[in-house]
């Protein structure tokens, strides 16, 4: 009968082992996570533009008469409204990409143009849709693959005076009155370029009227596009931009305008193809009407 006698003491001490085994799990139970909201990184910040305008919508008629002189030119009131109006391009999501193209054709060329809003998201919590923008916009700027600055860009900064120029125009008591929509009117640009003719030569304002015989900046004259009209960032047009000016072996001028603004990638592209072989589009009028509409698309969303 003595074994018997030490069954309560391997009963106890069965009964510590499993208070002990106990402790242990309640120490690893899930509510006991030191440093777990240290370790968490917070979600990057969404981009500030949730929705994106209506893209054929964005334009007033009186910039469409200075963009597409063709229209004026049109009898038809029919078929004037309906050249207004443009042409929404097909996309997948409205919430994410919107465009709208014009085309119209007038008795001494063909105008073309192209609008697109990209509103850009990032799916890595890691990353915002600002910075996710930005590196898109970089992918598009290195497809533009402009040229080096040229030294009459750097002997006095004439194309970023003619920049700065752009934007007094674009936010001053004109701009705020026609907003986002309102006529680009470059011939008021023209006229006060003209009147910087005692800038360097190489200046885009410091010639005669665009396309005048004998103007340094005339592109029908020069057979090219001048030094300070050349493809180029832009200083002053939202958060960064870019401008691109090609002319193709038929003599059709494309100036492209690349801005971003936020989480939103906006794309300026207006193009003029001559009813004569022997015509070049001039590049500083071109240059100057879709700056100046990217300009007050650019203001519109800060409206």
């Amino acid at each position: 009968m003595q074994p018997k006698a030490y069954v309560p003491g391997v009963a106890v001490l069965l009964t510590a082992l499993l208070a002990g085994c106990t402790g242990s799990d309640e120490s690893n139970s899930p509510d006991d996570k030191p440093g777990t909201s240290s370790t968490t990184a917070p979600a990057a910040p969404p981009g500030r533009y949730r929705t994106l305008p209506e893209p054929c919508g964005v334009v007033s008629k009186g910039a469409l008469d200075a963009l597409l002189p063709g229209i004026k030119q049109l009898t038809d009131e029919e078929q004037r409204e309906t050249a207004y109006e443009g042409e929404a391009t097909q996309t997948f999501d409205t919430d994410r990409r919107v465009g709208c193209r014009w085309k119209v054709e007038s008795t001494v060329a063909t105008d073309h143009l192209f609008l697109d809003f990209e509103r850009v998201v990032s799916y890595d919590n890691a990353v915002s849709d600002d910075d996710k923008a930005a590196e898109v916009y970089a992918a598009k700027l290195e497809a533009a693959d402009l040229p080096e600055p040229s030294a009459a860009e750097s002997d006095g900064g004439d194309s970023k005076k003619d920049d700065k120029k752009a934007d007094r125009e674009d936010g001053g008591e004109g701009g705020n009155e026609a907003g986002a929509s309102g006529d680009p009117k470059p011939s008021e640009s023209a006229t006060e370029s003209a009147s910087d003719s005692s800038s360097s030569p190489d200046s885009p304002g410091s010639s005669d009227s665009p396309g005048s015989p004998g103007s340094a900046d005339s592109s029908a004259s020069a057979g090219g596009t001048p030094a300070a009209l050349q493809p180029r960032a832009l200083d002053g047009l939202s958060d960064e931009a870019f401008l691109n000016d090609e002319l193709s072996t038929a003599q059709q001028r494309t100036v492209t305008v690349v801005f971003r603004t936020s989480n939103v990638i906006v794309t300026v592209e207006y193009a003029e193809q001559p009813t004569s072989v022997t015509e070049v589009p001039d590049s500083k009028e071109m240059q100057d009407r879709a700056r100046n509409l990217a300009a007050r698309l650019a203001e519109s969303f800060n409206e």
